[in-house]
């Protein structure tokens, strides 16, 4: 790659976070809803530097997260945290987080990592208060059927991965549980599709060509729901 191929391709990157023309995915469900506002924000499996992502899309949120450890955060991302739970979700309860108290509750690529999942999920709808929201995203069952490649696209590339969850069943353990679903399927941005030549060589560069393919390919399903209110 040329010096004026990579400046172009950081050119177009930062022309396109400047613009906020492709939201993060994880936060492209409840952008409009939440930008802007002040809210109580809970990050499940808040590693990979999310604190400052989150504060750079969200400023005025209050940010809470939960991981087992504090894995790849910085000073800036501790800074951006008002509060840090380090639990073991696989062995430990959410007794020390405060119910009713979030606006939103995310829970991206976490479920897949937990043979549990649907349990904590259950346990999440508890810490929002009446109105809040939740989404959830996890590999769909057809990712096992995807190629293998760097950076995650056939379920199996992860060696963490330890169970598929199901559209159905994650959405009837919401359902279950005050909550009601607002939208859920596969998760895909034609925006995103359109943008690949862009993002492809750019994650080719870093080692991680999988994740600009997962809405091509379908790789990922989501559900974006609500906290009933009060009868």
């Amino acid at each position: 790659m040329t010096h004026s191929q990579t400046g172009f391709r950081s050119a177009v990157t930062h022309f396109i976070r400047n613009q906020k023309i492709l939201v993060p995915p994880q936060y492209s469900r409840f952008y409009r809803d939440y930008r802007g506002r002040e809210f109580a924000f809970l990050d499940v499996g808040c590693g990979n530097h999310s604190a400052s992502t989150a504060k750079r899309w969200f400023p005025q949120c209050r940010y809470h997260g939960i991981d087992r450890t504090m894995y790849n955060n910085d000073e800036t991302d501790l800074a951006s945290m008002e509060e840090m739970y380090e639990i073991d979700l696989e062995k430990e309860s959410l007794d020390p987080i405060r119910d009713g108290f979030y606006d939103l509750v995310l829970v991206n690529h976490v479920i897949e990592h937990l043979p549990n999942g649907l349990a904590v999920l259950e346990a999440l709808t508890a810490k929002l208060r009446p109105g809040g929201r939740m989404y959830i995203e996890y590999p769909a069952a057809r990712s096992l059927a995807l190629p293998s490649l760097s950076g995650t696209l056939n379920f199996c590339d992860d060696d963490t991965h330890v169970r598929v969850y199901d559209l159905k069943d994650v959405a009837n353990a919401l359902l279950t549980n005050e909550m009601r679903v607002l939208r859920g399927g596969i998760r895909r941005s034609w925006l995103r599709v359109a943008l690949i030549p862009v993002t492809l060589p750019l994650a080719l560069v870093k080692g991680n060509p999988a994740v600009p393919l997962w809405d091509l390919l379908r790789f990922a399903e989501f559900i974006y729901a609500e906290k009933r209110s009060s009868i």
